[in-house]
């Protein structure tokens, strides 16, 4: 069935870095766009950033661009998010999900503080 995980969560000072990933399994990868999404406690879910199939074209949200960078490698099924000068207002769970949405998967959380 379909899942995806997503890993690469944690603790981090403001200024810090982190890389997220997601590992897709049970459709086909590389037909889908895929996407970042984040929840921060008592927000809706948003978009982050999101991916063509071929990985040729990206969007950011204006709250992460210039900071957040989005990348998949289709062979092995994993879409990835560099976070760099990570703020405390990039507090959130996160999760990867299809443009066309996918059944979600935990999310990871990642929690910047100093």
């Amino acid at each position: 069935q379909v899942q995806l995980v997503e890993s690469g969560g944690g603790l981090v000072q403001p200024g810090g870095s982190l890389r997220l990933s997601c590992a897709a399994s049970g459709f086909t990868f590389e037909y889908y766009a895929m996407g970042w999404y984040r929840q921060a406690p008592g927000a809706e879910r948003e978009l982050v950033a999101r991916i063509t199939r071929s990985g040729d074209s990206t969007y950011y949200a204006n709250s992460v661009k210039g900071r957040f960078t989005i990348s998949r490698d289709n062979a092995k099924y994993t879409v990835y998010l560099e976070m760099n000068s990570l703020k405390l207002e990039d507090t959130a769970i996160y999760y990867c999900n299809g443009i066309i949405p996918l059944p979600w998967g935990q999310g990871t959380q990642v929690t910047v503080s100093s």
